[in-house]
């Protein structure tokens, strides 16, 4: 039996040009949007100690037929799309424990 964790990831193009690579931790469709969960990937464990452990919520925009991943400048919204995530995450770790 093979218990390989792979993760989803994606990489974004920083402003400065620097490629950053990020776990999809989650999808959220709702009717405000497409949005994507992103944390941080670090190939080597080691590298991730040092991380403060937040988490990046990016709305999908389409632009000439493809979809881009864009900051969300409504802080309302930010904080709506937030809270429906760790709603669910916290959803799915309680119900792991049982």
């Amino acid at each position: 039996m093979n218990n390989e964790y792979n993760p989803d990831l994606v990489t974004l193009i920083s402003d400065e040009g620097e490629e950053i690579e990020f776990e999809i931790l989650d999808i959220i469709e709702n009717d405000e949007g497409k949005f994507y969960v992103l944390y941080p990937y670090y190939a080597d464990p080691a590298d991730a100690v040092n991380d403060p452990g937040e988490y990046y919520i990016f709305e999908v925009q389409e632009i000439d037929g493809e979809e881009e991943l864009a900051e969300i400048e409504d802080d309302e919204k930010l904080d709506r799309i937030a809270a429906i995530f760790e709603e669910e995450y916290n959803k799915e770790l309680f119900d792991e424990d049982e």
